[in-house]
């Protein structure tokens, strides 16, 4: 029996290592809460939906296309709400107020046009496989597939090539990048346009098999956040250990309590970590100037 859970659990959390990536690219480069992340990962399903059903693409098609609209929003997010934000000096607190005036905007235009019902991707019942006592249905192979894969090609990828290093030195030192000649702003448009994919890739991996509503965006955003703070901020592979880690931690509490405490484990792990081990498991304290 705890070898389903432990399994359970894995699927999960490679699901949260992936959309917490996306956030960290965000928040280690630029140190902007992005709390309109949420969207992206809720947008994604409704987009493949409409081009599935409403506009009759194959799938495959179907998928480019709302991965690329996805990409697209993420990209106008951060050209036409924080990049004018920065050139005006605000504060993080007006970013962050106007990243959930974006959320509250997106979130009721998807009710509006789609309703608030949880609509359903794949009504098939996925087939399954059985290892002894274990079960996993295809559509959770596929996460687990497809979300390693990805989350191995971008730290491959992060650690070998010129992309990652000028991602590091953007999270390190942004005044120094800028002084040997880098394009800051533009950049940022990169690392915009590639965590809208890893949101879109996780809220589809998501909504295939359990459906969305409006309001999937949130917990997803905060387990992701979680997971980064958990892991380590500052580096990029933490949300990888923290994501796993929490979804390990939410399977057993379901085997051993139940359901309704997935978020109380959530948030206790948080509050352990604030308290006694604030820099993650694989972060470094810093001092203070």
């Amino acid at each position: 029996m705890i070898l389903q859970f432990l399994l359970n659990g894995l699927i999960t959390g490679s699901i949260y290592a992936l959309v917490s990536i996306g956030f960290a690219l965000v928040y280690n480069t630029t140190r902007i809460f992005h709390i309109a992340y949420a969207v992206l990962y809720m947008v994604a399903p409704y987009l493949l939906m409409s081009a599935l059903r409403s506009f009759g693409l194959p799938v495959v098609m179907s998928l480019v296309v709302a991965i690329s609209l996805t990409v697209l929003l993420s990209v106008v997010i951060e050209l036409g709400v924080y990049r004018p934000l920065e050139e005006k000096n605000s504060s993080s607190n007006i970013v962050m107020i106007s990243a959930i005036g974006v959320m509250i905007v997106v979130i009721n235009a998807i009710a509006l046009i789609y309703g608030n019902e949880t609509q359903i991707l794949n009504p098939d019942i996925s087939q399954s496989i059985h290892i002894g006592n274990v079960i996993v249905t295809y559509t959770q192979l596929m996460q687990l597939v497809v979300s390693g894969f990805l989350i191995l090609a971008f730290l491959f990828f992060l650690r070998f090539s010129r992309f990652g290093i000028t991602t590091r030195a953007l999270r390190d030192d942004k005044e120094l990048c800028e002084v040997y000649g880098m394009n800051a702003r533009n950049f940022r448009v990169v690392l915009f346009a590639l965590s809208g994919f890893f949101a879109a890739a996780g809220g589809l991996l998501v909504s295939w098999d359990v459906g969305m509503d409006p309001y999937v965006g949130m917990p997803m955003l905060l387990n992701a956040v979680v997971a980064l703070i958990i892991g380590g901020i500052g580096k990029f592979h933490a949300p990888v250990i923290g994501g796993l880690l929490l979804g390990v931690l939410q399977a057993l509490s379901v085997m051993v309590f139940s359901a309704n405490w997935k978020d109380a484990i959530t948030f206790g792990v948080l509050v352990l970590f604030l308290l006694f081990r604030p820099q993650g498991f694989i972060g470094e304290k810093r001092r203070l100037v």
